[in-house]
Formats: structure tokens, C-alpha cells, sequence
């Protein structure tokens, strides 16, 4: 984030991804914009759009979820929504393009929970295509990955060659988010698609539709 402040050139972590989390992050070049930058995010005032391919087909075009996440009972690894306790947390979304097996879903958290996508999209029964948290293979043992041979009818492996997944990491991308500048000036911040996203959108366009 270009500010001027202080002489101190390091850069500050503003906020940060899940682990796998393809997309934006953003940094403060002093200590002034990490505070402003830091208090917009506490306030839930900047702007955030995700991308999340997840499993199944959901019956709207667009929903909110408006549920409290708190530390699961049971693990240490994991966030659940909670009926008593938890933090509040509120994530609309909208369908971007249904497949079908799949749907791409355009996500708009306007709470920062740990986990919070992920833990509200399984909630309402549409998880991540990937998240060996919250979506782990039914299989134990079972190889992590979107694959052609999921969806390609007529799919027919190279000889002597081992299939590899269009994409083995979360189906999660930051793609955009809005915020002010010290001067009160609005910056969107865009990433790209990564490859291996974009290579699995293409395919499921092409054989899933």
C-alpha cells in the first residue's frame, strides 16, 4: 500500500490467507497504513471477493449465510458453527457458473472468522471441492485432487503414466479486495486466476457443463 509515514521501510503483513489459499494479500509499507489498513479490516469495512469451486448445486442463485463460528469441540484443527458461543460471522455469495458436478461460487465474507468460507459454505452443505479439513476424501487414503477421469465420460489414461490432478490444493481464491488508503483514496487490488484454477475451470467447462 503506497504511503508515507514512517522511515521504517519494512514491509507489514496487513492480513493473511488460509494455507492454499491462492490470491491476494496485502502489505503496509509503514507503521501508519498497517494501523489505518488494520482498523478497516477490524471494522469489516474493506471490500472482499472470493472465488470457491465447491461440490454440488445449490437450489438459489445467491444466499447469505449468517451464522456464529467458533472452535470445534471435538479438534483443534477445526472452526464450526455453533448454536451457543461462537463470533458472529455474515458471507453472502452468488453463483458464478454451475457444472455439473460442481459450482463456482463468487463469495463476499463481510466478517473475518478463521476459516470462515469454508466452515459456511459446509454448512450449508456445499464444501470446498478440495479441503481435507472440512471436505476429506470419503476413501481414507484416497488421492487429494480434482482429476479429468472425474467428469471426462470418454477419458482414457496415457499409457504407462500415472494420471496427475488439474488442481490438488483449496478450491479458494482471494480475487479482489477493496480498501482506503490513508488519504481516504478507494485501491482494488486484483489476482489473477492461478494456473491450476484456471486450468480446472476450463475442463469443467468443456466436459461438465
Amino acid at each position: 500500500m503506497p504511503c508515507t509515514g514512517d522511515a521504517d521501510a519494512r514491509l507489514r503483513v496487513v492480513h493473511r490467507l488460509d494455507k492454499d489459499t491462492s490470491g491476494v494479500l496485502l502489505f503496509a509499507k509503514n507503521r501508519a497504513a498497517q494501523q489505518h489498513v488494520s482498523h478497516q479490516f477490524q471494522n469489516n469495512t474493506i471490500t472482499k471477493e472470493y472465488l470457491a469451486l465447491v461440490v454440488g448445486r445449490p437450489p438459489s442463485d445467491s444466499g447469505e449465510i449468517d451464522a456464529p463460528i467458533g472452535p470445534h469441540p471435538a479438534s483443534r484443527k477445526l472452526m464450526t458453527v455453533l448454536k451457543h458461543g461462537g463470533r458472529p460471522a455474515r458471507t453472502l455469495w452468488q453463483i458464478e457458473q454451475r457444472f455439473r458436478d460442481y459450482t463456482l461460487l463468487r463469495v463476499f465474507p463481510k466478517t473475518g472468522k478463521t476459516h470462515q468460507i469454508r466452515v459456511h459454505l459446509k454448512h450449508i452443505g456445499l464444501p470446498l471441492a478440495i479441503d481435507p479439513l472440512y471436505n476429506p476424501p470419503r476413501t481414507p487414503g484416497s488421492p487429494i485432487g480434482i482429476f479429468l477421469s472425474h467428469f471426462k465420460r470418454d477419458y482414457r489414461p496415457s499409457r504407462n503414466e500415472q494420471e496427475r490432478p488439474l488442481i490438488e490444493r483449496l478450491t479458494l481464491h482471494a480475487q479482489r479486495l477493496r480498501v482506503n488508503q490513508l488519504d481516504h483514496a478507494p485501491i482494488m487490488v486484483e489476482s489473477p486466476l492461478p494456473k491450476d484454477l484456471r486450468a480446472t475451470l476450463n475442463m469443467l467447462e468443456k466436459y461438465a457443463r
